[in-house]
């Protein structure tokens, strides 16, 4: 039974909501600003979702600036973007026995919980 969740400790939203789904000592958590996410566990991530562009938070605020400097030409310069600041990352991401959940929406929370 694994359990792991990516999370930003600044962020109000995934506090809440780790809050919500009942985040226990049974969660490995890892911070992605003080514990930046490396590149294995990002091809683990693309492994479930079968795209770059699925984990990316694209209402961050820095990747406007990001894309202006480098446009994305293919799903491959997402995972570079994603490599390149945690801000990137869509959040929070829960992994749950096999099992990715990726961000915030009501659905996903919802299902994250069901996974509990």
């Amino acid at each position: 039974m694994t359990r792991k969740v990516y999370y930003l400790s600044t962020c109000d939203t995934c506090k809440r909501i780790m809050k919500e789904v009942n985040v226990d000592d049974s969660f490995k958590k890892q911070d992605i600003k003080t514990e930046p996410i490396t590149e294995e566990q990002v091809e683990s991530l693309y492994a479930h979702t079968k795209s770059y562009e699925a984990l990316i938070n694209k209402r961050a605020r820095k990747l406007k600036a990001a894309l202006e400097a480098n446009p994305v030409e293919n799903d491959a310069d997402y995972k570079k973007l994603l490599l390149t600041d945690y801000t990137f990352l869509k959040r929070p991401v829960f992994e749950i026995d096999g099992n990715l959940f990726v961000g915030n929406s009501p659905k996903t929370v919802a299902a994250i919980k069901a996974a509990l």
